[in-house]
């Protein structure tokens, strides 16, 4: 493990509504730098509804990430409820694919969840993991 040193702790207010997903990433031996995208938070491992693409993505991958998901119309808004904002979570996943097409030290990265808001109001990641290859 990498030496870490922390100074102080950062208190953040708690975030409520929303829709959660993950956005994650991992580096495959023999296909190089992938990108996943799902339903987040507690329901990632119940449902499995995730889709993968390998880095770097192109915006049509992206949107089409989000559009091959089963639960993509949970996002969209359904009952009565108000679509999230679809345009902001592209930009995270093209970040993610950014970053790991840059910099291939980094192993793994999870944004678990990224809460996502109404359409126009964007998302935040609230937690967020990198694992970065071991120097040999």
């Amino acid at each position: 493990a990498l030496p870490i040193f922390l100074d102080g702790i950062a208190v953040q207010p708690m975030m409520k509504g929303g829709r959660e997903v993950i956005v994650g990433a991992t580096t495959d031996p023999q296909f190089g730098p992938m990108v996943m995208f799902g339903l987040g938070g507690i329901y990632v491992e119940a449902i499995k509804d995730v889709s993968f693409r390998l880095a770097p993505l192109s915006l049509f991958d992206a949107k089409s990430m989000i559009a091959e998901i089963k639960s993509v119309a949970l996002l969209k808004g359904m009952r009565g409820e108000l679509p999230s904002d679809i345009d902001s979570i592209v930009d995270v996943i093209l970040r993610v694919s950014c970053l790991m097409a840059d910099f291939p030290v980094i192993r793994e990265l999870d944004l678990n969840p990224v809460m996502v808001f109404g359409a126009g109001e964007g998302c935040v990641a609230l937690d967020a993991r990198i694992s970065l290859e071991q120097k040999k």
